[in-house]
């Protein structure tokens, strides 16, 4: 599928890395200029400088678990591009813990990050996104559709709540704004890989168990996320506001 983004102005929380960097190289191919949101200035210009630099990127460093960071992402984003088509909030994290080991910190951190931080880069862009009659795409689960024993509550209960606050500020937002979110399954990234797999006591059984998970016995590649992500936020998608897109090979479809 091929979209054009000439000359709309996107930011990618979470665009250093895994489906976030996968979103931010989609955009850049299909004419968009983008700002790369990464926790710091230095983890942010290794980003850019590993996606070639240039003058269509633009940095917005801040950490996105606080106010403040997600304040500065924001304002460097409105300020390197002159305001903002689209924003895609795709930082996140995906510590797993049973329930009688998460501790305050693990439940706080996994919010703070995955729900908190989608919530306040929204209300910091709100005003240029209104201006542009501009759309925004949260990065959810399919662990926000369903329970998943080996996602962990916290982490289902964080990505639950991004799919309830897509579909009511779909809801509080239309008509000038549309807010969408996809709902990947496993995907192949360095996270999933680092923390799903490599960490394992057994990481080939940890692997086969990740591909058997979807009815269709593989997992996404970030590229195939960056597609639906683009998908959403295009005129394409222009009747589409209030949706959980799972993307996800059928893991949720009989569960």
């Amino acid at each position: 599928m091929s979209f054009d983004f000439t000359g709309k102005r996107v930011l990618v929380t979470g665009g250093t890395r895994g489906i976030g960097r996968a979103a931010v190289e989609a955009f850049l191919a299909a004419g968009a200029r983008v700002a790369v949101n990464g926790r710091s200035e230095g983890s942010t210009a290794a980003g850019i400088s590993a996606l070639g630099g240039g003058a269509k990127l633009i940095a917005a460093p801040g950490d996105v678990a606080t106010l403040a960071g997600c304040a500065a992402a924001v304002d460097a984003a409105l300020a390197g591009l002159g305001g903002l088509d689209v924003l895609v909030n795709c930082a996140g994290i995906g510590e797993t813990a049973k329930i009688e080991d998460v501790d305050e910190a693990l439940w706080d951190r996994t919010l703070a990050v995955n729900l908190k931080g989608s919530f306040f880069c929204i209300q910091r862009a709100l005003p240029a996104l209104r201006a542009s009659k501009g759309t925004i795409v949260n990065l959810a689960s399919d662990a926000g559709l369903i329970g998943d024993m080996d996602s962990g509550a916290v982490y289902c209960a964080s990505k639950g709540g991004v799919v309830n606050m897509t579909r009511a500020l779909a809801l509080e937002l239309a008509p000038d704004i549309r807010v969408n979110a996809v709902c990947p399954g496993y995907v192949d990234t360095d996270m999933v890989r680092r923390d799903g797999i490599e960490r394992a006591d057994d990481p080939q059984a940890a692997e086969r168990a990740l591909m058997d998970f979807a009815p269709m016995k593989r997992i996404a590649t970030p590229e195939e996320i960056a597609t639906a992500i683009l998908y959403l936020a295009s005129e394409d998608a222009r009747f589409v506001t209030g949706a959980a897109l799972p993307i996800d090979g059928g893991s949720t479809a009989g569960r």
